[in-house]
C-alpha cells in the first residue's frame, strides 16, 4: 500500500503537540506523501486554539515543502446530540472536518449515549471523517455507527496512534470496525494522528489492520489523491488529483 496523504496531524497550536506546520510538511515530503491535513483540536480541548485560528488558516500556503497542506480541524463532540465545539461559520471555511470523542470535552458514558453522540456528528453535513472510534474509553454500537456512515456518506478512520501509543486497548475494536466497513462498503482513511513531526506518515499498524480486515484498496481513500480531493470541501482553488498541486480557477499554478 502506498499512502499518498496523512489526513490527521497536529501542530503546536493544539497545545499538546510539538511541531509546526512547516515541520510536518517537511516530514510528509520525506515520507513521500503528496498531502497532509492540518487538523488541530477544536477549542474545547485544554490549551487548544481559539476559533479565530481556524478562520485564519486560509493564510497558510496551499503547498509547503512541495506537499499540499489541507486546512482542517479535529472537532470535539461535546454533547449527546453530536454538538461540535467549533461554530459552523468556521467549519464552513475549512476543507476537512474530522470529529471525535475526547474525555476532555465530553464525559464517557454508556454505549447508548456514546453512540448517540457519534450519530449526531454523522448527521452533521460538514463532518467528513469520524476519528479513533475504537477507543475503549467510549464504547459504541459499531454496527449502528458504520451503517449510519454508509447512509450519510461519511469516512471512518483507522488511527495508527491508537494502535501504537495512545488509547490502549483499541486494536480489537479497530479491527472489528474495519471489518464492518468492508461489509457495508464504507470508505476509510489510514491516519497517523501525529503530534510530532517524526510520526507524520507513520501508518504501518493501520495498514496492517486494514489488510487483516480484508479492506479492498478501493475503500481506502488516501491511496489516491483523486479520492482525497473528492472528500474535500471546494474552495477558490482547484487541486490536481494527479500531483496535489493547487491551481486557481483560471487553471494557472
Amino acid at each position: 500500500m502506498r499512502i499518498v496523504a496523512d489526513l490527521h496531524t497536529h501542530t503546536i497550536a493544539s497545545g499538546h503537540a510539538y511541531s509546526t506546520i512547516q515541520e510536518n510538511a517537511r516530514a510528509g515530503r520525506e515520507k513521500g506523501l503528496q498531502a497532509i491535513a492540518v487538523t488541530d483540536h477544536g477549542p474545547s480541548m485544554p490549551h487548544a486554539p481559539e476559533p479565530f485560528y481556524f478562520g485564519n488558516l486560509h493564510t497558510i500556503p496551499d503547498v509547503i515543502e512541495g506537499v499540499r497542506v489541507i486546512k482542517g480541524v479535529e472537532a470535539n463532540i461535546t454533547g449527546p446530540s453530536g454538538t461540535l465545539d467549533l461554530p459552523e461559520r468556521y467549519l464552513e471555511r475549512l476543507e476537512l472536518v474530522l470529529a471525535g470523542l475526547h474525555a476532555e470535552s465530553i464525559r464517557p458514558s454508556s454505549v447508548e449515549e456514546n453512540t448517540s453522540a457519534i450519530l449526531g456528528a454523522v448527521r452533521h453535513p460538514l463532518v467528513k471523517i469520524l476519528v479513533h472510534l475504537g477507543n475503549p474509553q467510549f464504547p459504541l454500537d459499531y454496527e449502528a455507527v458504520v451503517r449510519a456512515a454508509a447512509q450519510f456518506g461519511k469516512v471512518i478512520e483507522i488511527n495508527n496512534s491508537s494502535l501504537v501509543r495512545s488509547r490502549q486497548g483499541s486494536k480489537a475494536n479497530c479491527l472489528a470496525i474495519a471489518r464492518l466497513c468492508r461489509r457495508h462498503g464504507v470508505p476509510v482513511v489510514l491516519s497517523s494522528d501525529a503530534h510530532f513531526s517524526g510520526h507524520v506518515g507513520e501508518l504501518d499498524e493501520a495498514v496492517r489492520t486494514a489488510a487483516e480486515a480484508g479492506l479492498e484498496p478501493e475503500l481506502i481513500i488516501n491511496l489516491s489523491m483523486e479520492r482525497v480531493v473528492g472528500i474535500l470541501r471546494t474552495s477558490g482553488a482547484r487541486v490536481s488529483a494527479r500531483d496535489g498541486r493547487v491551481r486557481d480557477c483560471a487553471g494557472s499554478e
